[in-house]
């Protein structure tokens, strides 16, 4: 198999969103002091594989026109999808079986929102808004209860909610998804996209020295954003990589920090 069709395996069977998720509960858990942070990353990973793969299988008539090669990929591993679903349907139920019960309500309302997403799409500003604060509920939410609630809770809120901001914008820039290049150009829409980034860079540099290294995130993303082309590929594997990569090089930084 080749490096592209590896790459391709990778952001179109909702892997890399996963691995996304996993990460960014992972910086989370790791900020906070969360107890068990490899418990809310694999509810975060599993569970964001699970509504992302369910709706990339349900509304592959409705994507064919914004994400064509994705959706091609979808429909020519559909068994091997639906396969993988269940693995991780199973893996998730055992996790959430063992989590509290506070955890679990929260993981229930996040599924639903998730179930109805493909009735959200193309409801432009709300959309962007809706899905940051899903993936911020996940990614925070749980390891910020599973830490007792600490006070630093909503600056690590804030700063991935601004930094997904920035990610969802410039990953709707190419297509018509209810994103803002709807209404606006391109270029208003980056200028956004890189603001929300830079603010949350900005933000970690006078954030308490535990939630500093998210800051990681916030700089790749806004690398991602100036080299932005409008390909579906780059959308995926770098708009969103970006949130995978800051996520690594955070985690290194708050293991230094102890």
């Amino acid at each position: 198999m080749s490096l592209r069709s590896l790459a391709d395996a990778l952001a179109f069977s909702s892997l890399l969103a996963s691995a996304i998720g996993f990460a960014l509960s992972a910086v989370a858990s790791l900020a906070l002091g969360a107890p068990d942070p490899l418990h809310w990353a694999g509810l975060a990973g599993t569970g964001t594989f699970i509504i992302y793969s369910l709706d990339r299988l349900r509304d592959t008539a409705q994507d064919r026109s914004t994400s064509p090669q994705r959706t091609a990929f979808i429909e020519g591993h559909r068994r091997a999808l639906v396969g993988a679903v269940g693995i991780a349907a199973l893996a998730f139920g055992a996790m959430l079986l063992h989590a509290p019960r506070s955890i679990a309500l929260l993981c229930a309302g996040i599924g639903l929102v998730g179930l109805w997403h493909r009735r959200l799409k193309g409801a432009a500003v709300w959309n962007v808004l809706y899905v940051a604060l899903a993936w911020v509920a996940a990614c925070v939410g749980m390891p910020w209860i599973a830490a007792g609630r600490p006070s630093t809770g909503p600056w690590v809120a804030g700063l991935l909610f601004a930094i997904l901001i920035a990610n969802l914008i410039a990953s709707g820039l190419r297509d018509d998804e209810g994103a803002l290049i709807s209404h606006a150009r391109a270029r208003t829409g980056l200028r956004i996209a890189t603001g929300a980034a830079l603010l949350a860079l900005g933000l970690a540099w006078i954030a308490p020295a535990r939630i500093a290294p998210i800051g990681w995130i916030a700089l790749a993303e806004v690398l991602a954003v100036q080299g932005f082309r409008d390909s579906e590929r780059y959308g995926l594997l770098v708009v969103d990589g970006a949130l995978l990569l800051g996520s690594v090089a955070a985690v290194f930084h708050l293991a230094l920090l102890g």
